[in-house]
């Protein structure tokens, strides 16, 4: 099936002089990061934070967890439509669904396409707060480089060698502030970085409110910051991109254009209507044969040979015994399957049904009757 028969255009939607997404598997055209265009959002969405940051790094976890980049994907019209209102609108998508549906992955999708770079994943649990996706502050670090500084100076006979860096103590405020995924992802970058809140449902009740003001302003403080902003206006601090810094200025960071932020549900629980008014939201179904069959594709291309359509549709009537299963279930057998460990012919086959029973166990943790008996 071409483009045009799956319901979407053969070339990429520009809206507002900026390429929007397809989902197709395909990535943008190699253009350099600063003469890259992007779709204008609405006035009352627009921020004015800066000087703009450096391209952001770019990671393999894309490749990782999607495939190589070529793979064929006919993505769901629902999942076009509501990434590009996303964009368009600057809000963010709480993407919801059975655990195992690929939810997350769609953050990579995102990213890979569009060529934002490496995605800044926020993984939500109990403990999580605001503040600890925002930045964290070692204070206690900081205290005891000071007095170990102090204590080098006191001893008498330093090395002449040594002078030059007795000029500055180690104590600088930046190098003991590092900023969390949330936090990096409100920079003023140029273009928007890809921000994943995962199981947003496992957090703390308050922490969608907290993020609500947030969301809206596109802005926050750095409390450490704000108290020595006399005497250091601007300071360089750590960022969540490995090796990379970046200036805050007055201890405020102020977004220029809004994230792409991705936040998944397992719909373990409601959100505040405020929050999801705030929200554009989209509900991952399990995947049908031929979204399995493009999964299976994209990484393991053509070495598993015929075998792929008839673990398909073994995998389909596990899945429905054990009420759900997850897609990388599927890509577990299938390397099983191109292992050369097992094998499905007439001899071998009970033992490659037992291991199938094995590695497409209920998500739920119970074990039927029939593995019980193998």
């Amino acid at each position: 099936m071409n483009a045009s028969e799956s319901g979407h255009d053969t070339e990429t939607p520009i809206a507002a002089g900026g390429l929007l997404y397809r989902g197709t598997g395909d990535v943008l055209p190699d253009v350099p990061y600063e003469e890259r265009t992007w779709p204008e959002g609405p006035r009352w969405r627009t921020f004015n934070g800066g000087p703009c940051l450096p391209a952001p790094p770019e990671d393999d976890e894309p490749d990782r967890r999607l495939g190589p980049v070529g793979a064929e994907r006919q993505p769901p019209d629902a999942e076009v439509r509501l990434v590009n209102a996303a964009i368009l609108l600057r809000r963010p998508l709480l993407v919801s669904g059975r655990p195992g549906v690929g939810k997350s992955a769609l953050a990579y999708r995102i990213a890979r396409e569009l060529r934002l770079g490496r995605v800044l994943q926020w993984p939500v649990t109990s403990r999580t707060t605001l503040e600890s996706g925002l930045f964290e502050y070692d204070v206690i670090g900081r205290a005891q480089a000071g007095q170990a500084w102090y204590a080098a100076q006191a001893r008498p006979g330093t090395p002449g060698d040594a002078e030059p860096e007795a000029a500055h103590a180690p104590t600088d405020i930046g190098d003991f502030i590092q900023l969390g995924p949330l936090g990096t992802a409100l920079l003023p970058h140029r273009l928007p970085r890809v921000l994943l809140i995962d199981e947003i449902d496992k957090g703390d009740v308050d922490l969608p409110n907290d993020l609500l003001t947030l969301f809206e302003d596109g802005w926050y403080s750095v409390p450490p910051l704000v108290r020595v902003k006399r005497q250091s206006p601007t300071v360089v601090v750590h960022t969540a991109d490995p090796g990379r810094t970046a200036p805050i200025v007055e201890g405020h960071v102020r977004a220029r254009t809004f994230p792409i932020v991705v936040m998944t549900s397992n719909g373990e629980r409601e959100f505040p209507e405020a929050f999801l008014r705030r929200c554009l939201r989209l509900d991952v179904p399990d995947p049908d044969p031929q979204a399995l069959g493009e999964l299976v594709a994209a990484h393991f291309g053509d070495r598993l040979g015929d075998i792929p359509r008839e673990l398909i549709r073994d995998f389909m009537m596990r899945s429905e015994e054990a009420h759900g299963l997850a897609a990388d279930q599927l890509l577990n057998a299938a390397h099983l399957a191109t292992s050369g460990a097992y094998s499905s012919t007439a001899g071998d086959d009970a033992e490659w049904r037992a291991v199938l029973r094995s590695v497409w166990h209920p998500l739920t943790g119970e074990t039927d009757e029939a593995d019980q008996r193998a």
